[in-house]
C-alpha cells in the first residue's frame, strides 16, 4: 500500500508537469476485409499508449473487458480531437512478419438497410467503436471508416504507410485506384500518442450510392493506438465546411446536408444501426423529433437543459453538450458529475469526482434533457460490467475538456434517433424504433413545456470547433517555409495556447484516473 502511494505521488507529479508542457515528448464479411495475409502478432504490450499499454493483438469482445483498458482507449479518442499530448516511451521494437498485413478484428456487421442514401453502421462487438464501409477510387476498395462527428477531416491508411497500426489493416493507394491523384500536399493530424501525417490526395469516395472526388488525407505514419480498432480511417462528419457531405450536397446527389444515425447496442442481437443521408429514415424512429438549434459555431453542440437520475433532477443548468459520435463514454464539469451522483444511492467516487461506483444491481437509467424532453439512457449503458472484484463504475465521468460543456458520446447516442441537420444549424432526437430483437428504446420524457424546434440560447459559445477537432495541418508549405494550419477543406482553428494547455490538464488528470482505476481493479 505504501509503494503504491509513492507511485501515486510521482505519477501526479509527471503528469500536474505534462499539465503544463504539453509537447512533451480475420473476421471475414465478404466485403474485401478477409483477403489478408495472416501473421502472429507480438504480445508485447505498445508503448505508444503511455502509463497503460495493452497488447498488439486486439482483444476479443468481452464483457469483462476492464475498466481500465476502456477508459483508457476513451482517453486517447478524446486526445485525438482535444489536442493533447500524451507522454510515450521510446522503443526500439521492431517485428519483421509486419511486411505481412492482417486484419484479424471482431466486425460486427449491420444489416444491409432498405432506406435510400443509408449503409449499415458496424461496430467491434464492445461498443466501442462504430465504423460503416466506404469504397475508395476507380476500383471501389472497400474500407472501414470511423463515423465521427467530431472530426473536420477524412483519412485513410495509405499503402506506403509501414507503422504498425498500418501492417494490420487494409491500406488505399496510387496502385489501388486508376484516378488516384496525389496533389503534393501534406497531411498532419496530431493524436494524443503521436500522430497521422501523409498527403493530400484527391479521388473518389463512395458511400453506398453516393460518389464523389474530394481531397483526403493518404497516411503514411499512423499513430499506434490504431492498432485497437477494426477502422482504417476517419470520415469526418463536423459541420466545418469541404466535408464528405458537402460535397455530396453540393453535387446535388442529396436534398440536404442533414444525416439521422441509429447505433446498435451488441448485448441487444441483431446489428441495426444505419446512418442515412438526405433525410432521416422514419423506420428508425417513433414519434416526432425534437431539435435543438446549436450554438457552437463549427461543432455539433446544443444546450443542455438538466441532468436526471430515476426522474430527478440534478439541477445541471446553461450547459452546452457536444454530440460526438467518435467518443464512447460522457463526460461533464466535476461539479455537475456529482451532483448527479448525489442522486445514485450508495455511489461513491475515491478520486475527487472523476469516477464513481454505482451498485450493479440498480435498475434506475440516467437522462439528458434537451428543449424539454429528457432521454433516458439505458442502465446498460450507464453501468460497467462488474470489474474482478464485482464492482461497477458509472459511465459518466467528471472531467471537464470544454470550459462548463458536456461531451455526450455513444453510451448516450444507443438510446436515440439522432438527426444531424447542417442546413438548419441543429441536432434533433427521437425515440429508437423497436430493433425486432426484443429490446425497445425508452420513451421521452417531457420537462416542463416541450417543443419540436428549439431555438434555446440559455447557453451560448463562441468557439468554432475548438477542442473537439486535433490540431490539423495538412497543406503545402508557404512561401516562408512555414505550414499553413487548415486541413483540405477546412477552416482555420481559432485554438488558442491557453486552451490547449488546458486540454492537456484534463488529459493529465484522465491519466492519474487510470492509473488509480488500475490500483483498485
Amino acid at each position: 500500500m505504501h509503494r503504491a502511494l509513492i507511485s501515486l505521488q510521482l505519477l501526479l507529479w509527471v503528469t500536474s508537469i505534462h499539465a503544463f508542457f504539453h509537447r512533451l515528448p480475420r473476421h471475414e464479411d465478404g466485403r474485401g476485409h478477409g483477403d489478408l495475409e495472416e501473421r502472429d502478432s507480438p504480445s508485447k504490450p505498445n508503448p505508444q499508449l503511455g502509463f497503460v499499454t495493452f497488447k498488439l493483438v486486439p482483444k476479443p469482445p468481452s464483457s469483462k473487458e476492464s475498466l481500465t483498458d476502456k477508459v483508457s482507449r476513451a482517453i486517447n479518442s478524446l486526445a485525438t480531437k482535444y489536442g493533447s499530448k500524451v507522454p510515450t516511451r521510446s522503443t526500439t521494437y521492431e517485428d519483421s512478419a509486419l511486411s505481412n498485413r492482417d486484419n484479424d478484428y471482431n466486425v460486427v456487421t449491420a444489416v444491409n438497410p432498405s432506406a435510400t442514401n443509408a449503409v449499415g453502421i458496424d461496430q467491434d462487438g464492445t461498443d466501442y467503436s462504430y465504423f460503416i464501409e466506404a469504397n475508395f477510387g476507380s476500383e471501389k476498395k472497400p474500407m472501414y471508416m470511423l463515423v465521427d462527428t467530431g472530426a473536420s477531416t477524412t483519412w485513410v491508411m495509405g499503402s506506403g504507410c509501414k507503422s504498425s497500426a498500418c501492417t494490420k489493416h487494409n491500406t488505399f493507394g496510387p496502385n489501388d485506384s486508376k484516378t488516384y491523384n496525389d496533389t503534393g500536399d501534406n497531411y498532419s493530424v496530431e493524436y494524443g500518442s503521436g500522430e497521422v501525417s501523409g498527403h493530400v490526395v484527391s479521388d473518389s469516395i463512395s458511400i453506398g450510392d453516393l460518389e464523389v472526388t474530394m481531397p483526403f488525407g493518404v497516411a503514411n505514419v499512423t499513430s499506434d493506438q490504431f492498432s485497437q480498432f477494426p477502422f482504417e480511417g476517419i470520415l469526418g462528419l463536423s459541420m466545418t465546411p469541404n466535408t464528405w457531405l458537402t460535397y455530396v450536397r453540393d453535387a446535388k446527389l442529396i436534398q440536404s446536408n442533414v444525416f439521422g444515425v441509429a447505433l446498435a447496442r451488441n448485448s441487444d442481437g441483431k446489428n441495426d444501426g444505419e446512418i442515412a443521408f438526405g433525410a432521416p429514415n422514419k423506420a428508425k424512429y417513433t414519434g416526432d423529433i425534437s431539435y435543438t438549434t446549436i450554438q457552437s459555431g463549427n461543432s455539433w453542440a446544443i444546450p443542455m437543459d438538466d441532468v436526471l437520475y430515476d426522474g430527478h433532477s440534478a439541477g445541471v443548468k446553461n450547459r452546452l453538450a457536444y454530440i460526438d459520435t467518435g467518443t464512447t463514454f460522457a463526460f461533464g464539469p466535476p461539479d455537475d458529475v456529482a451532483a448527479l451522483y448525489k442522486l445514485v444511492p450508495n455511489s461513491k467516487s475515491t478520486d475527487n469526482g472523476q469516477t464513481y461506483t454505482v451498485p450493479c444491481n440498480s435498475n434506475a437509467s440516467v437522462a439528458f434533457s434537451f428543449s424539454g424532453q429528457a432521454w433516458t439512457a439505458s442502465v446498460k449503458d450507464f453501468t460497467s460490467a462488474p470489474n474482478s472484484d464485482g464492482t461497477c463504475f458509472g459511465n459518466v465521468y467528471g472531467m471537464e475538456f470544454v470550459s462548463g460543456a458536456w461531451l455526450l458520446g455513444d453510451m448516450f447516442l444507443k438510446n436515440v434517433y439522432s438527426v444531424f441537420d447542417a442546413d438548419q444549424k441543429r441536432i434533433g432526437f427521437a425515440a429508437r424504433a423497436s430493433s425486432g430483437s426484443g429490446s425497445t428504446s425508452p420513451n421521452a420524457t417531457p420537462v416542463g413545456s416541450s417543443t419540436t424546434n428549439s431555438a434555446a440560447t440559455t447557453a451560448t459559445s463562441t468557439d468554432s470547433g475548438v477542442g473537439l477537432t486535433p490540431n490539423e495541418t495538412p497543406s503545402a508549405s508557404s512561401a516562408d517555409g512555414s505550414t499553413t494550419g487548415t486541413a483540405p477543406g477546412s477552416t482555420p482553428s481559432t485554438q488558442s495556447s491557453g486552451e490547449k494547455l488546458a486540454g492537456a490538464g484534463a488529459y493529465a488528470s484522465l491519466i492519474c484516473l487510470v492509473s488509480i482505476i488500475g490500483m483498485v481493479i
